[in-house]
């Protein structure tokens, strides 16, 4: 998502909550995958500027050979010189293999290989790697609007168990909810010191800007943080995200190509500031009347480069 909401501003913002769980909620963490993923059938004019962006993109599932870089904004762009991480490392697996959606730059996934080592100092015994992005990013067919230039990345909140999962289990096991049923806390039957750990680790890396999680769970790191606090301004509330945490790189600062996002304020947003977060209107919205979709984005949406990544060999 590209917005982000903060105590006071319900008014402003409550008409976007259908779609904003919309967005967040389509191939969350737990959603399986397939043991036996068929490729996609052959456009019948790939060239047709009405087609959508995501029917190109989802189709290329190795890189673009060019030069690393990310273009455009996190959820209106796309990747060049995309790296995969690979799915098994000493601290870290990737989940949903049918997806093809663990490539990211390379300043990510080095931050992925370097974190899963962090976690494991801190008492997280390894990652369990969602979605980066797809192999030249872009709009996915399923899932997120962001994403799309290679510095996005989810993380389980399900520590990685001490044996290399299967296929099947890599597909089909669920992550967990780190939610209370009323939606106000987190569940203390499945919140440990470590998950505050890991996300500290991944929040106090330089390059990471956003740190993205439901609501319930910012609620609990501002109530059980200690000592250092400075790193909770990056962690911020937003639906969904209560099965994984979305990591946020900021843009490399050689790629003018890669358009930022506002660095986040330097308040904790702890206390008051979630208190719009746990009301009736946001924890249940009442149905609304059925909003147009929005128009998917057309590759002509893109940043012009992004036609060179995607015709690429």
């Amino acid at each position: 998502m590209q917005f982000e909401v903060f105590g006071g501003r319900a008014a402003a913002v409550l008409m976007f909550v259908q779609v904003a769980l919309a967005a967040c909620g389509a191939a969350q963490a737990q959603d399986k995958g397939t043991l036996n993923p068929q490729p996609l059938p052959p456009l019948a004019d790939p060239s047709d500027p009405a087609l959508a962006a995501k029917e190109l993109f989802g189709r290329k599932p190795t890189p673009a050979p060019l030069a690393a870089r990310s273009i455009g904004f996190y959820s209106k762009g796309c990747l060049a010189g995309a790296v995969a991480l690979p799915i098994n490392g000493e601290t870290w697996q990737v989940m949903r293999l049918s997806r093809n959606r663990n490539w990211g730059h390379p300043s990510l996934v080095r931050l992925l290989e370097r974190l899963s080592e962090k976690g494991t100092k801190v008492g997280w015994p390894g990652l369990l790697v969602g979605d980066i992005s797809q192999a030249r990013g872009g709009p996915m067919l399923t899932g997120h609007a962001s994403h799309q230039v290679g510095l996005d990345a989810d993380i389980w909140l399900t520590p990685m168990p001490d044996r290399e999962l299967t296929r099947q289990e890599r597909e089909e096991m669920s992550a967990t909810d780190m939610v209370a049923a009323d939606k106000k806390d987190v569940d203390p039957a499945a919140w440990t010191p470590a998950h505050l750990a890991i996300i500290k680790a991944a929040a106090t890396e330089a390059n990471v800007e956003r740190i993205f999680v439901n609501a319930a769970i910012k609620k609990a790191l501002c109530r059980d943080a200690r000592g250092d606090r400075t790193w909770l301004h990056k962690v911020r509330p937003m639906w969904g995200h209560n099965y994984h945490f979305h990591i946020r790189m900021r843009c490399p600062d050689d790629e003018p190509d890669c358009k930022p996002q506002d660095p986040p304020t330097n308040g904790e947003g702890c206390g008051h500031d979630l208190d719009w977060w746990f009301t009736d209107a946001v924890l249940h919205p009442k149905p609304s009347a059925k909003r147009p979709k929005p128009r998917p984005l057309k590759l002509a949406d893109l940043p012009p480069a992004c036609h060179q990544v995607l015709v690429a060999p």
